[in-house]
């Protein structure tokens, strides 16, 4: 393994952002029928800072007894919420994406003390995105019949929502967002690892006046989200999350009635050709596979770059490297914050040392890592081959594969050369090219020129063992809908 030395022109001062922005309380219990209660066994877990290892505050764990509770109040629900016009419901969803924007920082800094990524991520992606799907579906609530799935399309019922830690927030808005604004009730299950801010949304929707049972919020581990799935009662099941997951609810659900979608892991390739803009590449294929420290299902772990381009790509690619800040996440100019977890952390490093092991050429920038908490280098693996472990498997870590290619068949061959099929990237001047590319790649989102771009009326899914359905945009209201 190479480790180059930095050469920074110069140091950046701490910037850090102030946590008493967010009071969060030392333990909170379960949002069931518009309050918060404790489990029914009265278990708990505690949630934890990765980038310290401190003990933010102690959460109700749920259990089947309470998913059935929660899956009780909002079928209790379901009957007024779904008879409001469209109209109505609008306001609502109109007030808490308001709410969202009022609170913003308070939810950035939360975000990024129960996750671990940089509050410039929470800050300027994150929040802004989970206030837009708000804005955006409150806009659909009353135009359903214009939206293509019939002139009077019905709601399903109770959805249940399983989301993964790496978004906690966004993803939530992906879920909740469409399920309220076409009459839907909702449990949702966030992640063990970053309970918090759903456990705040569930305040906002108090402070928006929702009525009670329509949003139930069930902390807990993996028995309580296969509780959830399995409810006779839930009508639609969403899932993000890991393939091996999918794959046990997609069991689970099938020979019922309940609708399903379910968005899984990824192992996207970002394709360059020679006549790529090499710069902007650069940025895009950094922005690509290091924002949220890798932790993404759509991140650009593959590099695919054309031969005779390599060796300049790979000289710009190692030199921005260098420059990326490791650190405190609070710190406004931090670049790459902290692994969400001691579990992901050990995943990560055992698949780059079988990558070592397997014959793969491993380099990182120097970066000192900080004693306590959940830190892994950015990492390069060249002399890559297709039979590579860290080129098949998903790592869902700051962890780059190159491979190369010669011709665009070649490319394209080697892209759709995995199990997956959520997401790739294109980079090239010629507009042909690209459109010639994108639609012989297997994958659910193709970007031009960019990568990681998102927008809460384009619909995001995938192919193969990366799922099916599609979250937002119009695609979007046809899960949450009887069609």
């Amino acid at each position: 393994m190479t480790i180059e030395k930095r050469s920074a022109a110069f140091e950046y001062a701490p910037a850090p952002e102030s946590r008493s922005v967010v009071d969060i309380a030392p333990s909170y219990g379960l949002f069931i029928d518009g309050e918060f209660v404790e489990a029914a066994d009265g278990k708990v877990f505690k949630s934890i800072s990765p980038a310290t290892e401190e003990v933010l505050s102690e959460v109700a764990r749920a259990g089947a007894e309470d998913v059935d509770r929660a899956v009780r109040a909002a079928r209790a629900a379901f009957g007024k919420w779904s008879a409001l016009p469209g109209s109505e419901r609008a306001k609502y969803l109109f007030r808490i994406a308001r709410i969202i924007q009022e609170r913003s920082r308070e939810l950035a800094v939360l975000e990024t003390l129960d996750n671990g990524k940089p509050i410039r991520e929470t800050r300027d992606a994150d929040l802004p995105l989970v206030a837009a799907h708000f804005f955006y579906y409150a806009g659909w609530a009353d135009k359903l019949e214009h939206a293509g799935f019939g002139a009077a399309p019905q709601p399903l019922g109770v959805a249940g929502q399983v989301i993964p830690w790496n978004f906690p927030l966004l993803m939530l808005a992906w879920k909740i967002a469409p399920a309220l604004a076409t009459g839907n009730t909702v449990v949702l299950k966030p992640a063990e690892t970053t309970p918090l801010s759903a456990l705040f949304f569930a305040d906002i929707c108090r402070q928006a006046g929702l009525p009670k049972g329509v949003v139930n919020i069930l902390p807990g581990y993996g028995d309580a989200g296969a509780a959830l799935v399995a409810h006779p009662d839930v009508n639609k099941v969403a899932f993000t999350g890991s393939t091996a997951v999918g794959k046990e609810i997609a069991r689970t659900v099938a020979g019922t009635r309940k609708k399903l979608t379910l968005e899984l892991g990824g192992k996207g390739a970002n394709i360059v050709f020679d006549d790529a803009p090499l710069d902007q590449a650069v940025e895009g294929i950094v922005n690509g596979i290091f924002f949220n420290q890798g932790q993404v299902c759509c991140a650009g772990s593959r590099l695919l770059v054309q031969e005779s381009v390599q060796d300049e790509l790979l000289d710009s690619l190692k030199r921005r490297l260098s420059t990326l800040r490791l650190g405190d996440p609070l710190d406004k100019n931090t670049d790459i914050g902290a692994i969400n977890s001691a579990e992901q952390l050990a995943r990560i490093t055992t698949l780059t040392e079988q990558g070592e092991a397997e014959g793969a050429t491993r380099w990182s920038p120097a970066c000192e890592l900080p004693s306590a908490g959940y830190w892994f280098a950015p990492t390069l693996f060249t002399n890559v081959t297709q039979a590579h472990t860290v080129a098949r498997d998903e790592i869902f870590g700051p962890v780059l594969s190159v491979l190369t290619f010669r011709t665009p068949d070649e490319a394209v061959a080697k892209a759709n050369n995995t199990q997956y099929g959520l997401s790739a990237g294109i980079w090239s001047e010629k507009g042909s090219r690209i459109l010639a590319v994108a639609g012989k790649l297997r994958a659910g989102v193709v970007w031009s020129n960019t990568f990681n771009k998102f927008d809460p009326a384009s619909p995001f899914g995938g192919y193969k063992e990366s799922g099916f359905g599609r979250e937002g945009g119009r695609h979007g209201l046809e899960a949450y809908l009887d069609v």
